[in-house]
């Protein structure tokens, strides 16, 4: 016996991690108390009596530790104690914590398990609601600030046009609602060609005034057809149409995709953090942060190492949106960049109106050379009825000329906003954004609410007992998780629904990229060397952006071929001359005095050219 003791001794680790030292200690003892050894070795029968009533020790006793805290804490997350163990029991009916001793029954365990799912939804969303914020308010604060800077635009050019020509204007005006109504609707995300608009509304505006100009004679609709048919040859408006062109598409080209690009991000975010946990990162979830509950050791947190696992494991999907993510965040810094610097839209928005005066005023000066080029080329128009010559004083001659507008009169910008102040408080806000995916699991885990210290790693529950969590920390993504120690992780199913975010931060990216050079992805065939300013370093103006030196290079572009263009509702004329189709095959018969029922402004005197047509 003597012998079995000091064996006993020499080995108690071994036999303490067998558990049968509890059993064998306590046997040992009894014998020996009724041997002569209780003579010779009290104390060693004193030891063997501490030991044998020691709770922590014996299987029975630790059926009895109580289980107080662990009903507190269910009792804290507002569930029925009713199922809760008083002290602890085996564990044998357990299914995902460790099959000890145990605070918990199967109807807590499922508990818990729905609990922990709960608690990393929430997570996720608690950490990802700076994202969804963001471009949430990013997108009704930009939205907001360009549509008010539309209406503006509009709502100035009717102000300062109406009080600089009158009449001329207004009877006019839809000419120039309609402009504006195709600008709305191209930036709300319409299928519009900007390169069309800008076209049309010139086309529109060169046969009211060469009208204007000529009072003297009708013109036939075929006649009219003819003057915007040859605009660009003729270059009445000199090279305003090409200027405001690039300034106005670029700008709202910009606006548009970052505006849209901001709701994409709401959107992705949205669905990228609408997770459904699989019951594998169900498992890791309740093994890291209630098993500990049901082993009577609720104030343990999990092993940092042990929770980046596990959310590696259940966030594996959402890491391989990285690199678009990454791609996507870097388009919209760099579009949100362009947009307060070369393609202001607060410039473009005010210069509409600038541009358009500064057209009329160049076609007035120069139309008795436009006009002889269009009377050769379109033939000699016929003499209106009693307007062969012309009055000043019954013509209007007290109205104001057409001028360009004062510094002090151009339209004003968004009222209460600012786009620099838009732009840098949104850059502010995307560089935090980089990398956030591969980041989130980290960023869940630093939380201490949720796993312990990385200075704690020693006293902290590493999904078996209180110790050190030794498996090594996985990679980022689907495929560093094949052998991941908590979260069992099928490699060879991408998620379709992570695969569709991918492709639609791809399409998003590559419309903010092309953004950048002026470029519109879904009308590049048509608008491909439309002048719509396809790099940077071409067409600048120092009237349109400070700091750049005027350039014009010739404006020689071929006239339009239809086919060119993108499918568009046709616009047929109607008979208040508001809109029109132009056909090239449909015969206009209009006079210019029937169209324009206002007194024309004593602009040329009366000529007659009588050439054969060149261009009819």
């Amino acid at each position: 016996m003597h012998l079995f003791i000091v064996l006993i001794g020499e080995n108690y680790d071994s036999f303490k991690r067998l558990r049968i030292w509890d059993t064998v200690f306590t046997f040992a003892c009894i014998q020996t108390a009724h041997s002569f050894i209780f003579k010779r070795y009290p104390l060693l029968v004193l030891l063997c009596a501490v030991c044998s009533l020691s709770g922590s020790r014996s299987p029975v006793a630790s059926a009895g530790r109580s289980c107080a805290d662990t009903r507190q804490v269910y009792a804290e997350k507002g569930y029925s104690t009713g199922t809760a163990p008083v002290t602890q029991i085996s564990g044998e009916h357990l299914r995902l914590c460790p099959q000890d001793y145990t605070c918990c029954s199967s109807q807590m365990e499922e508990t818990l398990a729905l609990q922990s799912e709960r608690d990393f939804l929430k997570a996720v969303e608690e950490n990802s609601q700076f994202l969804l914020t963001t471009f949430t308010q990013r997108h009704r604060r930009f939205d907001e600030f360009f549509r008010e800077l539309i209406e503006l635009s509009e709502k100035s050019m009717n102000q300062m046009f109406t009080k600089t020509y009158g009449r001329l204007f207004t009877q006019n005006a839809h000419v120039f609602q309609e402009l504006f109504v195709e600008l709305r609707r191209y930036y709300s995300g319409g299928s519009v060609s900007l390169s069309e608009v800008l076209s049309d509304f010139w086309s529109r505006l060169v046969e009211r005034v060469f009208s204007l100009v000529n009072p003297q004679y009708q013109f036939s609709e075929d006649y009219l057809e003819c003057v915007s048919k040859h605009a660009e040859q003729l270059q009445p408006f000199g090279d305003v149409p090409r200027r405001l062109r690039v300034q106005v598409m670029r700008a709202f080209i910009a606006a548009r995709a970052l505006s849209q690009g901001l709701a994409t991000g709401r959107d992705i975010v949205n669905k990228a953090t609408k997770l459904t946990a699989e019951s594998e990162c169900v498992r890791g979830l309740m093994r890291q942060w209630y098993c500990p509950l049901c082993r009577g050791m609720p104030s343990v947190r999990p092993c940092h190492s042990l929770c980046l696992n596990v959310m590696k494991g259940c966030l594996a999907n959402q890491a391989d949106l990285e690199t678009e993510w990454n791609n996507f965040i870097d388009a919209l810094y760099q579009v949100s960049e362009k947009l307060e610097g070369p393609f202001n839209m607060e410039l473009a928005a005010d210069s509409i109106s600038v541009k358009v005066s500064e057209a009329i005023m160049h076609m007035q000066e120069n139309s008795v050379t436009i006009s002889t080029k269009v009377f050769q080329g379109c033939g000699s128009p016929r003499p209106a009825p009693g307007r062969s010559k012309r009055s000043p004083k019954a013509s209007g001659g007290n109205r104001r000329p057409f001028r360009t507008y004062t510094p002090e009169e151009k339209p004003t910008t968004a009222a209460g906003t600012n786009l620099d102040r838009l732009v840098t408080e949104l850059k502010e806000r995307l560089r935090p954004m980089r990398g956030f995916w591969v980041s989130l699991p980290h960023t869940i885990c630093n939380d201490e609410r949720i796993a312990a210290d990385v200075t704690n790693e020693d006293r902290c529950w590493n999904g078996q007992t209180r110790g050190r969590y030794l498996p090594d920390v996985m990679g980022d993504g689907l495929a560093s998780q094949i052998n991941n120690p908590e979260v069992e992780v099928d490699i060879s199913r991408p998620d379709v629904r992570t695969r569709q975010l991918i492709m639609e931060l791809r399409v998003v990216t590559n419309k903010l990229k092309n953004a950048q050079t002026g470029q519109d992805m879904d009308f590049m065939d048509s608008e491909e060397g439309s002048g719509s300013g396809g790099g940077d370093d071409g067409e600048r103006y120092n009237d349109d952006w400070p700091g750049h030196g005027p350039y014009s290079p010739p404006y020689n572009k071929p006239p339009r071929s239809p086919a060119s263009n993108p499918a568009k509702p046709p616009r047929v004329r109607e008979r208040n001359g508001s809109k029109w189709n132009k056909n090239n095959g449909q015969g206009r018969i209009k006079s210019a005095t029937s169209k324009l029922s206002f007194s024309p402004v004593p602009l040329l005197l009366p000529f007659m050219v009588t050439v054969a047509p060149m261009w009819r």
